[in-house]
């Protein structure tokens, strides 16, 4: 995870914080009974809902300790997912931290490669076209599922960069965004789900230091993704 942090190019201190909230982010597993654990067969409601408390657990231990606190707020989302789906608070898309959404692709795919009593070991593409599919699907960020399934042997696309860093997804969807576009819109031109184009928006605003249409229609013209004649900033009056 380390690795994919880097490959990121995530800043040192923040690499060094992931790794260590890798190692502790199940802690609050032994807040659940084995029995849940180690049971064969699929989980009921109420020990759905066990389960469910364990990430919630993990943040509570490590908050017991000042030299361990920091690690809490990472591991505490790594089972939240992007579209809200996740748990234990449902958060999404800005909400969760770019560390976590690295977290978050590690520890499904670690899970997917080893058995469970309930199932047996996924090989590796198997595991590989999950992430991907949880993707598609707006659960998982795509660039950290890119950035663990790389480091983990598989191939993946190459990313060329645009201005800020854009990636070329992040490019078509911000040329959309300026043309006035919704993202209803823009998710039925790149076809897409609403969701992950929303995604995509919060990483470009991240990356550009926009807070809104205008701003980042401006950075758009100004970085030659769209012709200055005729154009006009979406949101601009």
């Amino acid at each position: 995870m380390s690795a994919a942090a880097t490959r990121l190019g995530l800043p040192e201190d923040e690499v060094r914080t992931l790794r260590r909230a890798g190692l502790a982010h199940d802690f609050g597993r032994l807040g659940v009974s084995n029995a849940i654990w180690d049971k064969p067969r699929p989980l009921g409601l109420g020990e759905w809902e066990r389960v469910r408390t364990h990430p919630y657990l993990t943040e509570r231990m490590l908050r017991g300790s000042s030299a361990l606190a920091p690690l809490a707020a990472i591991a505490v989302q790594h089972c939240e997912r992007l579209d809200g789906s996740g748990y234990p608070r449902g958060l999404s898309g800005n909400a969760i931290s770019r560390p976590a959404r690295l977290l978050a692709a590690a520890d499904v795919y670690q899970a997917l490669r080893e058995p469970r009593p309930h199932r047996p070991q996924r090989p590796a593409d198997e595991a590989a076209a999950e992430l991907r599919g949880e993707v598609r699907a707006g659960r998982l960020d795509a660039e950290a599922v890119d950035a663990v399934l790389g480091v983990a042997g598989h191939r993946v696309p190459r990313r060329r960069e645009g201005p800020a860093g854009l990636t070329v997804r992040e490019v078509e969807v911000l040329r959309l965004l300026a043309l006035g576009l919704s993202n209803r819109e823009i998710a039925a031109r790149l076809v897409i789900s609403t969701k992950t184009v929303g995604n995509h928006v919060e990483h470009i605003y991240a990356k550009i230091d926009a807070s809104n249409r205008a701003t980042a229609s401006l950075f758009a013209m100004q970085h030659g993704l769209l012709p200055e004649e005729g154009f006009v900033p979406a949101g601009a009056s």
